[in-house]
């Protein structure tokens, strides 16, 4: 009798034991899953820019610096978001969070001098393209809100007890949250609105 009960105790670890490697596998793959979201409206922006820079290049030659800004930025957000098969280190959801701070802030900077440009402006390339840029922005956003919600249910996981023995013995570590690290990204967006704009 006493095998028979030790024998279901052991089975019923067992069964647990199983269930809860498979809940971590599966929050991994969910976690994998909203980076590889990320990582496709990334894709997408990067594929925006050179039409926009080749849009306003002709009327912006004296804007030459900015360009390159906004080139140079594309160009390392690219390198810091090639492509993984796997759950990104720290390091890369860092270098790859920096790297597109870095273009946001230049896109930033070139969205303002086409303001002073009114015949550019008006042009519907560039409203399109704006409109297309602002709407991967937002895109990108929610998939980064994604991927921080599973990263969290993800590391909770791991982190309550009894989970956290089967996490060690399935040698998993927590996922990274996606974090805005430039201090320019936290700035409040000023707007006015008064009647008075200067002209």
């Amino acid at each position: 009798m006493i095998g028979i009960i030790l024998l279901v105790i052991i089975v019923a670890v067992a069964f647990w034991f199983i269930g809860v490697y498979n809940s971590l596998v599966s929050l991994r793959n969910q976690v994998f899953n909203a980076w590889k979201q990320i990582d496709v409206q990334l894709k997408r922006r990067h594929d925006l820019i050179p039409n926009l820079v080749e849009t306003v290049k002709g009327a912006m030659s004296f804007e030459r610096e900015t360009l390159e800004s906004v080139v140079a930025a594309r160009n390392q957000a690219i390198a810091a978001t090639t492509g993984t098969t796997q759950l990104p280190s720290a390091q890369q959801v860092q270098a790859t969070a920096a790297a597109e701070g870095q273009l946001t802030q230049s896109l930033g900077r070139l969205f303002a001098v086409v303001e002073a440009y009114p015949d550019l402006k008006a042009t519907g390339n560039v409203a399109q393209l704006q409109e297309e840029l602002t709407s991967t922005e937002n895109k990108i956003a929610f998939a980064r809100q994604l991927y921080n919600d599973q990263a969290t249910v993800y590391n909770t996981r791991q982190q309550q007890f009894p989970g956290s023995i089967v996490a060690g013995f399935a040698h998993t570590t927590p996922a990274q949250l996606w974090e805005i690290t430039d201090a320019a990204e936290r700035d409040v967006v000023k707007v006015d609105l008064s009647m008075n704009a200067k002209k």
